[in-house]
């Protein structure tokens, strides 16, 4: 296993079909790489007990929920997990959450981003494998 630094931690919500990131304020966190056969890690935070009904009302969903996190130190690019809140602890004034999740491929996200963006755009079958070339050509440029 090996153990990072947590720097900083965003929750990515969906709200009236908008994408956006509420950011946590962090007293503290680590990052767990369990080295297991699942890929999985383990992201322990430490924050203020005035998030408790947020993070409580999200472990009672039971549901996966995308974070992104730096590790290490704050000019690191983040990094994308899907995890589920596994447990929520109050220490007086603060409270700790651990969440278990795996890590999300950027580059594959990327590549499922422009495919869906190419086939809002109307691309099909022939076309859509042409301008997805295209367009990945450009971006080499």
């Amino acid at each position: 296993m090996k153990t990072f630094k947590l720097i900083s931690l965003d929750i990515v919500e969906e709200k009236h079909e908008d994408i956006t990131q509420r950011r946590i304020k962090l007293e503290d966190g680590l990052i767990i790489n369990r080295e297991d056969d699942h890929g999985r890690w383990i992201i322990e935070v430490y924050v203020d007990e005035s998030y408790r009904d947020f993070f409580e009302t999200m472990k009672e969903k039971e549901e996966e929920i995308i974070i992104q996190v730096k590790i290490t130190k704050q000019s690191n690019r983040p990094a994308t997990f899907l995890v589920k809140p596994i447990d929520v602890n109050i220490i007086g004034d603060r409270m700790n959450v651990i969440f278990m999740g795996t890590i999300v491929d950027r580059q594959q996200e990327q590549v499922e981003w422009v495919l869906k963006q190419l086939m809002d755009e109307g691309y099909q079958g022939e076309d859509l494998l042409e301008e997805f070339k295209k367009r990945g050509q450009e971006s080499k440029a």
